[in-house]
């Protein structure tokens, strides 16, 4: 009996040990966005929520919790990360995200202010962790084209799609 308490306290601790990763890092750049400029408050909101939602689809991935994306996604891009966690549960494996850069650069801002768009430039290490075992670990650059429009309080991720290198 002792023995199952130990495995599953250290279950639970190494997924809490993830989640607990630090947050991502988010740099924005919005010197190019039009043909609204962006104003310094927006720029900092979009950092903060840019970075949750990442973070939120960290914890989602390490846990299979898909309703830890609902404060920060919506639309397709919610659709398809919970299609992709679902994927795990039949699989068993979930995907880490560790060590997260992403630098932003805004490109389209509406002129009502309803949705902006951005190009992401992330860097993260990516592991595949089976039965609590990593069988692939891998540092990825990848790039995304994001469309975010405003919430009631923040931000949110409406589109999230990997595309060859801009």
């Amino acid at each position: 009996m002792k023995l199952v308490s130990i495995g599953i306290f250290a279950a639970l601790l190494s997924v809490s040990l993830a989640i607990a990763q630090n947050p991502p890092e988010v740099k924005l750049t919005v010197a190019s966005a039009g043909p609204r400029a962006v104003e310094s408050r927006t720029e900092q909101t979009l950092i903060r929520d840019y970075s949750a939602a990442w973070k939120s689809l960290a914890d989602a991935s390490e846990t299979s919790s898909p309703a830890l994306l609902n404060a920060y996604f919506t639309g397709g891009a919610k659709t398809t990360l919970s299609r992709e966690l679902a994927d795990q549960q039949k699989t068993s494996t979930h995907v880490r995200y560790l060590n997260q850069t992403h630098n932003l650069k805004a490109v389209f801002y509406s002129p009502e202010g309803d949705v902006m768009q951005l190009q992401d430039s992330a860097e993260y290490q990516m592991q595949i962790v089976s039965d609590e075992k990593v069988i692939h670990d891998e540092h990825v650059v990848v790039q995304y084209i994001v469309l975010m429009t405003p919430g009631a309080d923040r931000w949110v991720v409406r589109q999230l799609q990997a595309v060859p290198a801009l």
